[in-house]
């Protein structure tokens, strides 16, 4: 599109002055989006379309969601627009960060590297710090084609001095693993992982991976590996700085000592010491930045990335800057004078930061251009010209399209050029043939994002695109309008590769470790120790060792794993072990058996009435539905859809729905209930939505009534808000069938409900609801649609839906415009709660501090009052009466309190956007899911926000703790709630729901297997179970079977393998298994083939009934099951095909003899091939 600017001369002159270097030069009367264009222009107009040599652009602003809005609005001209987040000085010490930050910080320096110019969006903080100079970071990349030679040591100690940190598999970014000739590492500039396979010393394949699955994806020529961390250092270097801070160290300790505060001194001897040691031994790579100054004296500052010559500096508001600049200043100053004196940091770390006034001035340049809406004076900066633009922005139409018509008319009538904005390619096309009925031509191009044709005087154009404000130049009579001028609301937009999710079975993620307790169907209870080779008539195979009560061991072939699991009990008590051939377990086995059954008689006999009933049948969608779902303001997620669709489907069918929504907190659960309601409401059915506090019901109410204002929809409340009077007339309404949608606590389950016509349930946060709300709830389930919402599902549930009997839909990608949760794990200091709290309340926010003992949380409070004198402090327990409680909370929902000390009851569904940070006190003693649960309530707006789980100094963490803290730091990407629930499957065990009887028989057998019992019980009841699965086929075979060391040298990755190479049931999983290996391990050995080629004999075997298969090198011989369905008349001709060779041996248990008497094999491969071939024929005959 031409640029309309250049009409203006107030803009050609602008443009001259900063290409000649004239500046700074003050832009005044610029507003919001349009600053943006007029940045992109300027841009392009001085370099970036290749005539001027200003490649770079960078734009810097006051505060992150500023810096946001800028850089998605330069997105609606061009893509090369990188956003460069400012790094969290005052946090760097702590032990875990979210890599997020680094990884787009670096993805930056990546492109400044690669790209021949584009622009950047920053915050002024993000100038303030100290990095080391590009071509230091140039340096420490590495590149690799195919074809070259790589030395794996190298490479090895390369990688994790670039801060990749060195696991056995490859699952997050930031890892990389190094097995035989394989090489697989996640950088963070990149979506996927890689795979680099050598042959010998050269590479020989390089391809992108799937983190999931890990299998290859696609073939790649080259990568380029960037660090993992920005401080990556030459050894060199680090020995020299590491001196220099011991050094320090001993100087600064012999100063606090002589001031008599040997706390402190201690304190700065001891983090030191941790340091040093865990940088010499190499693991400890984060948290360098802190200690920049020390390994490198020639640290520069972001802006040194932008040379004065060929570089162009927007500022967005310099008044604005400066302030932000000196708080951040301020704060950084205050909270090191604390941390110096109380030894927490060494004097040399202060010298973090350059001083406001030295960036202010830096930040002066001949090619700056200063942006101001006023035309104000810039005390303390200098200003050599200064060009004045008439801009205004669009008023907004607040859906007043009659407005924009008269409008659009107007402009039309006067010659100007109109520019429509609208966020998708389909709505644009739907908004210009609206225009058209009002005899407005408005025409809509076929353009990619960032073409815009160019306009003619009284031209509409519409377009596809996205700024956040419209805005007008009346001077040239050029004007763009938004979505959001237009329409109010804003939608927004998400670009998301999309992976399916279809509920895959729990995959073996119990990590087998020598010494966990393991459950053997036969033998029961013993400790794993191990997988030995054991060699025996020259033929060498994989035992696992397990080991019994009286000290008796079992050696298990490793191909028959699928008969042996990892034991998890509920409080992870140790079990008592059994002793091999006693009869204790086979007792307990039928003692639980019986119980199982019980209990599938029950669920199946519930399931059963419910699948048998026919449920209501609804129609399908009307007008109003599609009018209601218009009127969402986000744009959905794929998920969201899949799930909106299942529910309808699930609706419109004859059966009774019973789905589960399992989704992260605030990914949209509420939009598939509410469109369900309405699905319901329109059929004149009534919907009863359950909650489990009185907050969430007011919470819920709020939202349904602002959605359904347009609609002749009655919503009511039922809890303790609501006045007794008002209560008896909902009651007496609901009878009546004047409500239609009623949103309540467990009042809704009291006996005096009556419902004229109840269509739907809705059940949100499942969890929170006790055993005996469950009994009631499933009395009013008997034949009523339930959708249940959960953010992490009880395992039970879970393990359910997985076994098939429930419904369930998963949503998985986070709404546009989440931003993920910094989440820092780090022992408790007062220090950092004081900044923490501070950093928030700045921002204007709340801060959420979790302590969870009721005895003194009230001291808990005075000590946090006491950090932070001037915010308003209150605490909350579940023990006060509820009235108070509730009171407590509205304020805090209305922003009255700053900082609320209480318990976990704040994990239930609150929705409060404006609290951003959350303090969890002694964190090791949450369950994940609570930990989880409580993380979810902060990052419910579009800043970024904070959670801090501390834990005691000098406590040793609790080996469990320690996994949760991991866990939760490896979660915190959006959307795991679901993974979450998985992992808390293994260290919680699985609270079953069913009832407590229950409880112990999970103990006695271990959650597996008690599982496996469940669903076997839940099949025969159904009438599903098949011959085939009463008995259990066994392949012996003298050849060697097995998976060398050196093949796959990580024990759990190799049990893995084992046991999903004994489950291969068809040819297919069979080549797809062989495809597996190849790709993750390289080309495989004979061993591990004869094991694959057993494996699918077995399968093969069981399919024929046979139940053992022995082959060795001149015969096979095949054992039959007594009951094997196969056409005897057809036997003999079986028998005949084979001229002789192979018998019919009849008896109790009838077998198959076939000896080869012509040769004298090897080895018993041909035999194998013979074995395959007759077992495919017994296939044949099958009835």
């Amino acid at each position: 599109m031409q640029n309309p600017l250049l009409e203006l001369q107030e803009y050609e002159n602008l443009l001259e002055a900063v290409k000649k270097g004239q500046g700074p030069v003050q832009a005044t009367g610029t507003l919001d989006s349009q600053k943006v264009h007029l940045m992109y222009e300027l841009g392009k107009g001085a370099g970036g379309e290749g005539q001027g040599n200003f490649k770079w652009h960078l734009a810097v602003t006051y505060d992150d969601s500023r810096a946001k809005e800028i850089y998605e609005d330069f997105r609606n001209f061009t893509d090369k627009v990188w956003l460069y987040p400012a790094r969290d000085l005052l946090f760097y010490s702590a032990d875990i960060h979210g890599n997020l930050l680094t990884r787009q910080r670096i993805e930056v320096l990546k492109r400044l590297l690669t790209e021949p110019g584009g622009i950047v969006v920053t915050t002024v903080d993000g100038l303030m710090d100290h990095l080391l100079p590009l071509d230091a970071l140039e340096r420490r990349t590495i590149s690799i084609q195919c074809g070259q030679i790589l030395d794996l040591e190298k490479l090895k100690s390369q990688l994790a001095s670039m801060g990749y940190e060195r696991m056995a598999q490859v699952d997050g970014m930031g890892q990389f693993s190094i097995r035989g000739g394989i090489v697989d590492l996640f950088p963070l500039t990149e979506e996927t992982p890689i795979r680099i396979e050598l042959w010998d010393d050269e590479v020989d394949s390089i391809r992108s991976f799937d983190v999931e699955s890990q299998r290859s994806v696609e073939e790649l020529s080259q990568v380029t590996i960037y660090p993992a961390t920005e401080v990556a250092l030459e050894q060199a270097c680090l020995e020299e700085g590491l001196r220099a801070i011991e050094e320090e160290e001993k100087n600064y300790e012999k100063a606090l000592r002589d001031q008599h505060k040997s706390e402190a001194a201690h304190r700065i001897s001891q983090t030191v010491k941790e340091f040093v040691e865990g940088v010499r031994e190499g693991w400890r790579l984060g948290g360098l930045d802190g200690y920049i100054h020390y390994f490198c004296q020639d640290a520069v500052s972001f802006l040194d990335y932008f040379p004065e010559s060929s570089s162009i500096l927007y500022l967005d508001e310099p008044l604005r800057l400066k302030e932000k600049s000196e708080t951040v200043e301020m704060e950084f100053r205050e909270s090191m004078s604390h941390r110096l004196e109380n030894g927490y940091v060494l004097p040399g770390q202060t010298e973090l930061l350059d001083p406001a006034a030295r960036v202010m001035a830096r930040i002066q340049r001949s090619t700056t251009v200063m942006l101001t809406g006023l035309d104000q004076k810039l005390p303390g900066m200098k200003v050599s010209r200064k060009f004045g633009f008439t801009v205004k922005n669009v008023s907004s139409y607040q859906n007043s399209f009659e407005m924009l018509i008269k409008d659009l008319t107007r402009w039309k009538k006067e010659g100007w050029r109109v520019v429509l904005l609208s966020a998708s390619r389909t709505r644009a096309s739907r908004l210009a043939s609206d225009l058209r009925e009002y005899e407005l031509r408005a025409f809509c191009p076929d353009q990619e994002k960032g073409e815009i044709p160019d306009v003619l005087p009284g031209q509409i154009l519409v377009v596809h695109g996205n700024l956040h404000r419209g805005f007008e130049y009346p001077l040239i009579k050029f004007v763009f309008i938004t979505e959001g001028d237009m329409f109010g609301v804003e939608k927004k937009k998400r670009k998301r590769k999309k992976t399916s999710y279809q509920g895959q079975g729990i995959r073996s993620f119990s990590e087998l470790s020598v010494g966990d307790y393991v459950v053997h169907e036969e033998h029961g209870l013993g400790i794993y120790r191990g997988i030995e080779k054991v060699e025996r008539d020259k033929v060498t195979k994989d035992y696992i060792k397990i080991e019994y009560g009286d000290g008796g061991n079992l050696y298990l072939p490793a191909t028959r794993l699928e008969s042996i699991q990892k034991y998890s009990g509920a409080d992870g008590r140790k079990p008592k072990l059994n002793k091999l051939g006693g009869g204790e377990w086979a007792k307990t086995k039928s003692r639980v058996r019986g119980a199982v059954q019980e209990i599938a008689r029950d669920l199946v006999k519930l399931y059963a009435a419910r699948q048998e009933k026919n449920g209501f049948q609804y129609g399908p969608d009307t007008v109003w539905q599609k009018e209601f779902e218009e009127l969402f303001p986000y744009e959905e997620t794929e998920d969201q859809l899949d799930a909106i669709e299942a529910v309808k489907s699930d609706m419109e069918s004859k059966k009774i729905m019973d789905r589960l929504i399992c989704g992260d907190v605030g990914y949209g659960k509420t939009e598939v209930a509410l469109r369900a309601a309405f699905k319901a409401v329109q059929d004149s059915k009534q919907v009863v939505y359950l909650v489990p506090t009185t907050i969430l019901a007011q919470q819920h109410y709020n939202t349904f009534v602002q959605r359904m204002k347009d609609f002749p929809v009655r919503v009511d409340m039922l809890s303790r808000f609501c006045t007794p009077a008002r209560q008896k007339r909902t009651l007496e309404d609901l009878r009546k069938g004047m409500v239609d949608i009623v949103i309540g606590t467990h009042r809704v389950l009291s006996k005096d409900m009556q419902f004229k016509d109840l269509g739907l349930l809705i059940i949100d946060e499942e969890q929170r609801f006790g055993v005996a709300h469950k009994e009631k709830i499933k009395h009013l389930k008997e034949n009523v649609d339930v959708l249940t919402l959960t953010a992490t599902p009880i395992p039970r549930t879970l393990h359910m839906s997985l076994a098939g009997i429930r419904d369930m839909s998963v949503l998985e990608e986070p709404p546009v415009d989440r931003m993920p949760i910094q989440t820092y794990v780090m022992e408790y200091n007062e220090e950092m709660v004081r900044e923490a709290i501070n950093r928030e309340l700045a921002r204007n926010g709340q801060v959420y501090y979790v302590y969870n003992r009721v005895t003194d949380i009230d001291e808990v409070a005075g000590r946090v009052q006491a950090l932070v004198p001037d915010a308003v402090v209150t605490f909350a327990h579940g023990q006060m009466r509820e009235h108070e409680l509730e009171r407590i909370m509205a304020d805090f929902i209305n922003g009255d309190i700053d900082v609320l000390v209480s318990t976990t009851i704040i994990e239930t569904g609150l929705d409060i956007p404006n609290a951003n940070t959350m303090i969890i006190h002694d964190a090791d003693r949450m369950g994940l899911s609570q930990l989880y649960q409580l993380r979810g309530r902060v990052g419910r707006s579009n800043r970024t926000s904070y959670a801090f789980l501390m834990y005691k100094r000098d406590k040793l963490l609790r080996e469990e703790a320690e996994k949760r803290l991991q866990a939760i730091r490896e979660f915190t990407e959006l959307g795991s709630g679901i993974k979450i629930a998985m992992r808390d499957l293994e260290i919680r065990g699985a609270g079953n729901v069913l009832g407590a009887e229950q409880h112990g028989h999970m103990e006695a057998v271990g959650y597996d297997l008690y599982c496996k019992m469940l669903n076997q019980a839940v099949l025969a009841l159904k009438g599903e179970t098949l011959e085939e699965d009463s008995y259990e086929t066994v392949v012996e075979c003298d050849i060697d079977a097995y998976i060398p060391g050196r093949y796959i040298k990580n024990e759990y990755q190799k049990l893995d393998i084992y046991k999903r190479i004994s489950a291969i049931e068809t040819e297919e999983e069979y080549m797809d298994m062989q495809d597996e290996l190849m790709d993750r391990f390289g080309d495989i050995p004979h061993s591990v083939e004869n094991l694959l080629k057993i494996a699918a004999i077995r399968a093969l075997a069981h399919r024929a009934y046979v139940t053992e298969v022995v082959i060795n090198r001149q015969e096979v011989r095949l054992t039959m099951h007594q009951k094997a369905k196969l056409q005897v008349e057809k036997i003999p001709d079986l028998v005949r095909s084979y001229k002789g060779d192979l018998k019919l041996v009849p008896g109790d248990v009838p077998s198959f003899h076939y000896v080869d008497r012509r040769n004298k094999n090897q080895d018993s491969l041909e035999m194998m091939g013979k074995a395959e071939e007759i077992l495919k024929d017994m296939c044949g005959i099958r009835i």
